[in-house]
């Protein structure tokens, strides 16, 4: 697609006027012309049921009847038309998530690291990227909260949180479900749920998935397919109302996902093979099999709520998570070992959450404690087997070995006061104590891969022997002000103050810590300097309205943002021996001084007139835009070097926006219904510095029909995605145009998924 050659205000412009001839080439997944409309989906952004017009921050959600109806297959799907989101998957596998809102997020998925955007389901935060690719299936709804979210949720979260809500059990009667999809690359999808009051106190449930589909492309050297899907998932769960206000659910869930190795596809030929590129960007080359991939994840929430009157309601959350990630990571895509990665991760969390809720005419807000324990312990050697055999180091890898540790608990509160019929007054703060800790461990190896991959290398030097631990506390408050002039409208500024705890980079290598000081020797303080990085902090700044007139409705928000102390992770290459040629690599992590962030974001609800064209005809046209400036102002990376003059914020187009024009008609005993959406992402950059794998500006056509009976007991659905076959980079790795590892010439990138074509069948009963 021809990128726009004008300024970001202009295309914003630009935009929203081209957003009115492709209505009829546009769904977007948040609500349609048979689904709830957007401002009266009943939402808990603040911890009570609300309609969104009444909630005083930016947030879009996304009814699981809407999400049914345009097909979406996991959160990810929610990246095309949510304003300034970024919802991808992380490189090599279906499970890995990278998440941005608003410019704030983290890329990479190493350990000890955490997400700058919150994942939470069912109120319990993710603490890792890992499994948190969640697939929809028995959602009531997802909503997405843009700003810090520090006051409410569970987990300080600096740039935003999805919140992911599954069903609550039928009361009255047995229920049961089927879907079945079918579609492109031999997708084959089953999705079964069931549950049954036993008593009039005692309910059970539970949903089993199968999830698969076949490769879009080959690998060459294996005959394996590459970005193919097998999983098996399931959700189990019993709810106690024995009256008096008490409610007790105690639910879980399992996760095992078998697909093969995603491998990236090659920009550049072979510098030390000649191997060409591919014409294929789903093919691959790599012969990477010392392991096979799987992504096993599962957990257990326990809630508790008593609402012990119409004024005060006490809740308690209890959870454990635990998820295991194994990956071949063949960075170079080759049959030869010029650069290539095993790595295994697991990571366990426990969390308690105790909330207070008290609400009157007047006050309304949340109390609580959080506390969490999460372990990461991740693994991984780095063989340069190519270049090891050139420099008579035959099988040279470096293992390094990461442990990290967080133990952070905190005290919020959040509470608005109505001080008449119109203004409120919301005030809010969060106390937050965070203590890490890390082992690190690196060590060289000669002939191959080490045993824990099966290998038969042997070690000659430990490089890094690193034990650190470091603590934080905060104190982040938030203010808003709202005017209500009438039941229609609510205007409101607020401020907020988000952070997220630092912690030590588990790839660095202690031995590549720079003389910061010039004494001609690195001291220990000098060691933890380079392995540590401190917190982030971002203050945010938002001016908002929400409308609802008649048949159509808005919500309208500009924001300013100051982000300081940005982790940036990364990967360099490494000299160890002064030789010329880097024989190892390094992680390297910046705090990378501030980013001044602006932006606005447009959201609409048209619902055209009933009977406008055919009796019992419904038409609505639904719109998202979001216009973002995000600038450096500041970045000192891990050498004292400012380079803000030459940096990007990654994974941050700089105008999103979607247009959806939804049709529904009597049909056959039934109700049909047409979705069509375009989306459009501006220009973004995987890193903070440039590079080939960044993605210039595209589009997106997805299309459904999908055909309900009157009694809701069946549906038929035909969903059309990516119909253009759009070619996207959504991820990459580049070890050549900012640093050099290996000897081909490695700068590899993913691509999103091509046109697919997917029938749909439910039965429900």
């Amino acid at each position: 697609m021809t990128k726009l050659k004008t300024s970001i205000y202009g295309r914003a412009l630009l935009a929203s006027v081209f957003a009115l001839p492709v209505l009829g080439a546009s769904p977007v997944l948040s609500q349609d012309a048979a689904a709830v409309r957007s401002d009266t989906i009943t939402v808990t952004a603040r911890r009570r049921e609300e309609s969104i017009l009444d909630v005083p921050m930016a947030i879009t959600a996304y009814s699981g009847e809407a999400l049914e109806l345009s097909g979406a297959a996991d959160i990810t799907a929610l990246n095309e038309t949510t304003p300034n989101v970024t919802l991808e998957y992380s490189r090599a596998t279906n499970s890995t998530l990278t998440a941005f809102i608003r410019g704030v997020g983290q890329q990479d998925p190493v350990a000890g690291f955490e997400p700058g955007v919150g994942i939470y389901l069912d109120d319990v935060y993710l603490n890792r990227p890992q499994a948190a690719v969640l697939d929809i299936y028995e959602v009531e709804r997802i909503e997405v909260l843009r700003g810090p979210q520090g006051t409410l949720y569970g987990r300080n979260t600096i740039g935003g949180a999805v919140k992911y809500v599954t069903k609550r059990i039928d009361q009255e009667k047995p229920t049961m479900s089927v879907k079945l999809n079918a579609g492109s690359y031999n997708q084959l999808d089953g999705i079964m749920m069931a549950s049954a009051p036993l008593s009039d106190a005692f309910r059970v449930g539970g949903s089993v998935a199968r999830l698969s589909h076949n490769g879009y492309g080959d690998n060459l050297t294996t005959g394996q397919d590459n970005y193919n899907k097998s999983v098996w998932a399931g959700r189990l769960s019993a709810e106690f109302e024995p009256g008096n206000g008490l409610f007790m659910r105690l639910s879980g869930d399992i996760m095992d996902d078998d697909s093969n190795a995603k491998h990236g596809h090659r920009l550049l030929v072979g510098g030390f093979t000649g191997a060409p590129v591919l014409d294929d960007v789903f093919d691959t080359r790599a012969g990477l099999t010392v392991v096979d991939q799987e992504v096993k994840s599962k957990g257990v929430n326990f809630l508790a709520e008593w609402q012990a009157n119409p004024n005060w309601t006490f809740r308690n959350t209890l959870a454990y998570r635990e998820d295991d990630t194994l990956s071949p990571i063949d960075f170079d895509s080759l049959p030869n070992s010029d650069l290539e990665a095993p790595f295994q991760v697991n990571n366990e969390q426990f969390s308690e959450e105790f909330q207070v809720l008290y609400q009157n005419e007047k006050l309304s807000g949340v109390a609580g404690f959080y506390y969490l324990d999460a372990k990461t312990f991740n693994i991984f050697d780095v063989l340069l087997a190519d270049l090891g055999g050139l420099i008579g180091l035959p099988g040279l890898q470096a293992q390094t070995l990461g442990d990290v540790s967080t133990d952070t608990w905190s005290v919020f509160a959040d509470f608005t006061y109505d001080l008449n019929d119109k203004f409120s007054l919301t005030l809010g703060g969060r106390y937050t104590d965070d203590e890490r800790t890390a082992q690190v461990l690196r060590t060289t190896f000669l002939g191959g891969f080490s045993p824990a991959f099966g290998g038969t290398g042997f070690p000659i030097a430990v490089t890094s022997n690193f034990n650190g631990t470091n603590s934080w506390t905060d104190f982040s408050p938030h203010v808003s002000l709202a005017w209500k002039p009438d039941a229609n409208n609510n205007v409101y500024v607020s401020f907020s103050q988000g952070f997220k705890g630092g912690g030590f980079d588990p790839r660095a290598q202690s031995t590549g810590a720079p003389d910061f000081d010039g004494s001609g020797a690195v001291s220990p303080a000098e060691i933890f300097q380079f392995m540590a990085f401190e917190p982030e902090e971002v203050d945010s700044y938002e001016i908002g309205w929400k409308t609802q007139m008649g048949a159509y409705s808005h919500s309208i928000s500009a924001f300013y943002a100051d982000y300081t102390n940005v982790q940036v992770p990364g990967s360099v290459g490494l000299d160890t021996t002064g030789d010329g040629v880097n024989d190892t690599f390094t992680g390297v992590t910046s705090n990378a001084g501030s980013i001044e962030i602006k932006g606005l974001e447009y959201e609409g609800n048209l619902q055209l007139a009933d009977d406008a064209f055919t009796p019992g005809d419904a038409w609505s046209v639904q719109w998202a835009l979001g216009v973002l400036d995000a600038e450096y102002k500041e970045f000192i990376n891990a050498f004292g070097v400012d380079i803000s003059n030459v940096a990007q914020v990654q994974n941050t187009p700089d105008l999103t926006a979607s247009a959806t024009l939804s049709y529904s008609a009597p049909f056959q005993s039934g109700n049909l219904t047409f979705l069509n959406t375009l989306s459009y992402r501006g220009d973004s950059q995987q890193f903070e510095l440039a590079s080939p794998i960044d993605q210039e500006s595209f589009a997106l056509w997805n299309s459904s029909l999908v055909w309900n009976s009157d009694d809701n007991s069946w549906q038929f659905g035909i969903h059309a995605k990516n119909i253009t076959d759009e070619r996207y980079k959504v991820a990459g790795y580049d070890f050549v145009t900012n640093t050099s590892l290996g000897l081909e010439g490695n700068l590899t990138a993913f691509f999103g998924a091509p046109r697919t074509i997917t029938a749909t069948l439910v039965w429900r009963h």
